[in-house]
């Protein structure tokens, strides 16, 4: 059982209220370029379809904040501008529509200039994102420190939090994030234990979807599991489709998230039908669906309908057919060759 989420104030992007005890927002960023309008408007079609809450594009130039109003223009998901360096692009993005500004201060060119974002902010009513990183950590505080280590990065956030509110602007979300899954965890911890500051919480550069997932996982999994993150991104390498799935099966291990959940036994020599092949076709057919449900593919009926009980249906394999089972009770026996078929049917007549 998660513990109880830390309660933050609520900071509201384009109608999405991140904080406050709200179902945990998950968000990418696009890879497309950053002057590819149709190509951007393609993959956000497709992040939200697999069920993103908010998308970050980067805004490098001028050329890229036209074509950020041009994707507003044509979605109504909230976008977030990622800026670093120049702080006139924030300013340009808020004035292009942005729903959240995404600065990393340490490395926007002084208070001076911050301040000037946070002034165009505050006139339009768009939120920032405090992103602190451990790659562009400030010069003082790794001369002081060391390294960006989970200390630094507290002290950086929490100094920027109160430069923030001492212009009078609280419309703050804060990251804190390091590629050391556990550089990142401390950090976050003592971030929590020291505002009320919503987090946006993430493994940067965490790597491949294969590697990237499982560090991920681990990552935000144990701060989820503390209560500590409002909304988070599964950083990978490679199609941002993948985070959706990986952050949404995050939230799903910990009740954080209602939908479907497919379980799959790892197979031994009692195995006949071929499981892994299976269960992956089941779980593309689920992952749109909302409702909870758990279904299990079980390699065999020995132990198949026993240990999978609590699934709401499943599949027990057999020699060339498979037990369709309810609850952990039989329903019918169906050949290997129409077992997602009549699968796919009877998970119809469940949620209907």
């Amino acid at each position: 059982m998660t513990a109880d989420r830390k309660i933050t104030r609520v900071i509201n992007v384009n109608g999405v209220a991140i904080g406050g005890g709200n179902p945990v927002v998950i968000q990418s960023m696009t890879n497309t370029k950053a002057h590819d309008v149709e190509g951007t408007l393609n993959q956000i079609e497709k992040l939200e379809a697999a069920g993103c809450a908010a998308v970050r594009l980067a805004v490098p130039d001028m050329e890229a904040v036209s074509a950020f109003k041009a994707v507003r223009a044509k979605t109504k998901i909230p976008l977030v501008a990622d800026i670093h360096f120049d702080y006139r692009l924030a300013i340009a993005a808020i004035e292009a529509g942005a729903g959240k500004i995404r600065i990393n201060p340490g490395n926007i060119g002084g208070q001076e200039r911050v301040k000037a974002v946070i002034d165009a902010a505050r006139s339009a009513g768009v939120p920032i994102r405090i992103g602190v990183n451990s790659g562009s950590l400030e010069k003082h505080l790794i001369e002081k420190y060391g390294s960006p280590n989970a200390d630094a990065l507290a002290e950086s956030a929490l100094s920027w939090i109160a430069y923030f509110e001492k212009e009078n602007f609280g419309d703050i979300i804060v990251s804190i994030k390091a590629s050391e899954v556990l550089t990142t965890i401390k950090a976050c911890r003592r971030l929590s234990e020291s505002t009320d500051v919503p987090q946006h919480i993430g493994i940067t550069e965490s790597g491949t979807v294969r590697s990237g997932s499982i560090r991920s996982a681990v990552g935000l999994g144990a701060l989820l599991a503390e209560g500590i993150g409002d909304t988070l991104r599964v950083s990978l390498a490679g199609d941002p489709v993948q985070e959706i799935f990986v952050a949404k099966e995050i939230l799903k291990s910990l009740d954080l998230m209602e939908g479907p959940a497919v379980i799959a036994c790892p197979t031994c020599g009692r195995t006949q039908i071929d499981v892994a092949s299976l269960a992956e076709k089941v779980e593309q057919f689920v992952a749109p669906l909302k409702k909870p449900l758990k279904v299990a593919v079980m390699g065999c009926i020995v132990n198949g309908p026993g240990e999978a009980r609590e699934a709401d249906i499943g599949i027990a394999g057999g020699k060339g057919e498979g037990l369709i089972f309810v609850k952990g009770n039989p329903l019918k026996k169906v050949p290997e060759d129409k077992l997602l078929e009549e699968l796919k049917k009877q998970i119809f007549e469940i949620l209907n």
